[in-house]
């Protein structure tokens, strides 16, 4: 008889280990669907650039679309995840990210490519909230940093994939170029980006199946005063002992809540009227609320989501650059690997640290590159001004094809740089205004023939309506705009670095993605998750979300404009002044969450011991 209490332990421990990786593998679908998000732009731009017609402030808004969809999903996500529960909104974020996909890849025209893009960006900012929170919720302590960092390892892998898929795809066009007429090439480039969005299809599929079979989080059921459900869920991945002690944490915790201590009588206080504005609220929102800004302020997506167009602009060929951001995102897969060995061994304080000074590092030395290379620079805007002047119909864009002898004329017109510019070598990017409204082109480069015409139009400026007007430029008066001239701001020819400068700053890259794959990339899902207090978890997840979105969606947006008109140089010193933010916040005031069950972190921030 003594040997069956064993069997049915090895057999529960067995039937434990199978549940809990096949938790992992689900919710680490909805990491590989929040990576696609993020890095299947990167291998479509050029495609979509070349094809489409589209300005550099509607591909910003494309790229950027993602990110403000995520701002929209991820104030709701909270609520939604209270209200529905954790496995339902993670089935309903993959149909959303299922849907979005045919919506981009059968669009012709901004409007609907712009919808698809948002529906996208819906898809990941739930996913940004559900997965991370159901999974602080379901893993036991003792693996919580290498179980959530899964999601980030996935996600990593989603953004490899993407960059595989581009690179496929580059070779494609090669092959085709060297064979093909130029309408053949143009043809095969539309078709290239909108295979690459049908590519990522399945993982959304395959994420909403195992949605279905995964287990609600135990600490949503406790909540809805579903104890014995709770403690069914934790069975799942737990041994009998370890889910009655983690349930009494969840009773010992509420009934903290319960009562308030006034002098020396012990108060019962209902939940609902335990003041938010306490430290134990208040301090671990505002600290991961500024962690989640700082992180993407870092320019984490702005990097990945232009990395090739910043290879190229460093002086590395097309071919060189596609190469170069598989590289970069395979550095980010690596390192995570590291990261998730290392999180719940040294812990996260630890790797915060560790990251944001190679982050910083890494981008001040990158910017110093750049300052180098921007030296040699010339305004042609006299010029262009000419040109758009003679050339301009309103009913149709002006078009200019950006030659070696194109670049040899507007250089004879414009003032002289300091350093001398080779024609045979130059880039051009045109920033233009009609009214109260800014945009700006890609740079070209006049060693690329396969390089679409720069198109400089009134469409291109002016937003289709008063809604876009509104959020392009709250004080703008587009009924004037629309009749106001178009008028040259910058016109910006620069020296095509050496190939030799464009390794040095691919390596760099690697630097900033591998210390960040390393610290931040792993650690703040986990930060944004453990800190939280379970009463305002899911909410406070939203609202630190939201701003870590809107501050993506704003760099997103702004990034070639300012590019164009400042430079690489300035924007990557921009991004190491807020590192730095990064660095002192974590440094000085992030406490250290290894091996804590959610219920000590929440009692360290009231500086109550937790009696179980």
């Amino acid at each position: 008889m003594a040997s069956i209490p064993a069997t049915r332990d090895l057999t529960t421990s067995s039937a434990n280990d199978s549940y809990k990786r096949f938790l992992l593998l689900v919710a680490g679908l909805g990491g590989l669907l929040y990576g696609v998000d993020v890095g299947i732009i990167g291998g479509a731009l050029p495609y979509l650039e070349a094809t489409s017609g589209l300005s550099a402030g509607q591909l910003s808004a494309i790229v950027a679309a993602v990110l403000l969809g995520s701002v929209f999903s991820t104030l709701f996500a909270g609520i939604l995840a209270d209200w529905m529960g954790r496995k339902p909104l993670m089935i309903l974020s993959g149909i959303t990210f299922v849907l979005s996909i045919p919506v981009i890849s059968l669009s012709h025209g901004y409007g609907p490519l712009l919808l698809g893009r948002l529906l996208q960006g819906v898809s990941g900012g739930l996913i940004g909230v559900v997965v991370p929170l159901y999974l602080a919720e379901c893993l036991a302590a003792s693996n919580r940093g290498r179980g959530t960092g899964v999601f980030q390892w996935l996600l990593t892998l989603g953004i490899v994939a993407a960059a595989l898929i581009g690179i496929y795809y580059s070779y494609r066009v090669v092959a085709v170029e060297h064979t093909g007429t130029a309408a053949e090439v143009l043809a095969f480039k539309d078709q290239a980006w909108r295979r690459i969005f049908w590519v990522s299809l399945p993982p959304g599929i395959l994420f909403v199946l195992g949605g279905f079979f995964v287990s609600e989080s135990p600490r949503w059921l406790f909540r809805r005063g579903r104890v014995n459900a709770a403690r069914a869920a934790l069975l799942r991945s737990r041994s009998p002992e370890e889910a009655d002690r983690e349930l009494g944490e969840m009773q010992a915790l509420e009934e903290q809540k319960r009562v308030a201590s006034n002098g020396h009588t012990a108060i019962a206080v209902p939940a609902a009227r335990d003041s938010l504005l306490r430290r134990k609220y208040l301090i671990p929102f505002l600290l991961a609320c500024v962690i989640l800004a700082c992180n993407t302020a870092t320019g984490i997506n702005s990097v990945i989501g232009y990395n090739t167009s910043i290879l190229l602009q460093s002086g590395l060929s097309d071919l060189t650059a596609h190469w170069g951001y598989v590289l970069f995102t395979t550095v980010n897969f690596l390192f995570t690997l590291l990261g998730l060995s290392l999180v719940d061994r040294k812990g996260r304080r630890f790797l915060f640290i560790l990251g944001t000074s190679g982050i910083l590092v890494s981008l001040l030395v990158t910017g110093f590159l750049f300052v180098q290379a921007e030296r040699a620079t010339t305004d042609a805007r006299t010029p262009i001004q000419a040109f758009v002047d003679t050339a301009l119909n309103p009913a149709d864009p002006t078009t200019l094809k950006f030659s070696p002898a194109v670049a040899a004329h507007l250089l004879m017109d414009a003032p002289a740089a300091r350093s001398p510019i080779d024609p045979a070598h130059a880039s051009l990017a045109i920033i233009y205004t009609c009214g109260d409204f800014t945009t700006a082109t890609t740079f070209v480069r006049s060693d690329d023939p396969s390089a679409a015409p720069i198109t400089i139009s009134r469409a291109a400026c002016l937003p289709s309506n008063a809604t876009q007007a509104r959020l392009a430029n709250p004080f703008a008066n587009l009924d004037r705009s629309r009749t106001a001239p178009l008028r040259v701001q910058r016109a910006i020819i620069g020296a095509i670095p050496t190939p030799a400068h464009g390794y040095l700053v691919a390596l760099f890259l690697y630097l900033f993605m591998a210390f960040y794959a390393t610290g931040p990339g792993v650690c703040v899902w986990l930060a944004l998750s453990e800190l939280m207090p379970t009463r305002i978890r899911s909410n406070g997840m939203s609202v630190a979300l939201v701003l870590n979105q809107a501050v993506s969606t704003t760099l997103a947006a702004i990034f070639l404009p300012f590019v164009a008109k400042h430079g690489y140089s300035r924007m990557f010193f921009l991004f190491a002044v807020f590192t730095a933010i990064y660095l002192t916040v974590t440094a000085l005031f992030f406490p250290e969450t290894k091996g804590k069950t959610l219920e000590e972190i929440e009692a360290h921030f009231e500086r109550k011991p937790l009696k179980a």
